[in-house]
């Protein structure tokens, strides 16, 4: 497989930028307000592997909920990029099914990856199109790295009321913790119906995370002795950022032939 080619960029309003390249139709950076927004690694490997960090797509199966290659093929596959309104602050990719990713899930389907940038906000919408002739099921996820200053200082709000899913030990149902989530070892979590905004707080930089057509949340760090032992993380770079995914993986998506299912998730900076 050929290495991804050089990110696009794109000026958003008030002095904001995107960056994103079509090898998974990946974001890589947001800048707002000053501040990149996003988390890439340093040791990102960009020679057709899964890209650490930024916000990959995970379709249509998230981690081994299904039978095929964990987290799905979409995030390792060359997207085309779509034309856009010029007056609009805003990318398109789509990818189509083929023979290789026939091979992998034996389904027709396209999947259209949007970007938009509004003044203190992203929007990432996808459009998922059932083209065969048979139903399928899905599982999804936007697995957005979040850059932090430093992770002992973070806390997300709005999932203190929320039963989880501890992936970390083997899916055990944990009850909800009653206090906002703080970041100490390696947390890996999937919680259901998790419809409220969330809230991530670094110091005083506050930035809002909303949902549409996603009932789920993931939240993951991999703690000090994961991201010491990954090639393309390496050691403290876990201080540097919060992964808060939009998702469903509970209840797989259903569609039948001709039907399309939309998600979408929205960063809003507050400060």
């Amino acid at each position: 497989m050929a290495a991804p080619a050089a990110p696009i960029r794109l000026a958003g309003p008030a002095d904001s930028e995107l960056q994103a390249t079509a090898f998974g139709a990946q974001l890589l950076s947001w800048r707002c307000r000053g501040r990149e927004r996003l988390y890439l690694s340093p040791r990102a490997d960009f020679s057709g592997a899964a890209i650490r960090g930024g916000v990959p797509v995970i379709f249509p199966q998230f981690a081994s909920h299904g039978p095929g290659p964990r987290h799905g093929f979409a995030r390792t596959r060359d997207w085309r990029a779509l034309p856009t309104d010029a007056r609009i602050p805003r990318l398109a990719f789509a990818l189509d099914d083929d023979e290789a990713t026939r091979a992998l899930w034996p389904h027709r389907f396209q999947a259209v990856l949007e970007a938009e940038a509004e003044p203190d906000r992203l929007h990432i919408g996808l459009n998922v199109r059932n083209r065969g002739d048979d139903a399928f099921e899905f599982t999804v996820a936007l697995h957005t790295y979040l850059r932090v200053d430093d992770l002992a200082g973070v806390r997300l709000e709005g999932l203190e009321d929320r039963p989880y899913l501890d992936s970390a030990a083997a899916g055990r149902a944990c009850p909800a913790a009653a206090t906002p989530l703080r970041f100490e070892g390696e947390l890996d979590r999937i919680y259901p119906d998790a419809r409220a905004p969330l809230r991530l707080c670094d110091g005083e930089h506050v930035l809002r995370v909303e949902a549409q057509g996603f009932a789920d949340a993931v939240v993951w760090n991999p703690g000090a002795a994961l991201a010491a032992g990954m090639a393309d993380l390496g050691q403290d770079e876990q201080r540097r950022f919060v992964c808060v995914e939009a998702a469903r993986i509970v209840e797989p998506v259903r569609l039948a032939p001709g039907e399309s299912w939309r998600g979408r998730q929205s960063l809003i900076v507050e400060s």
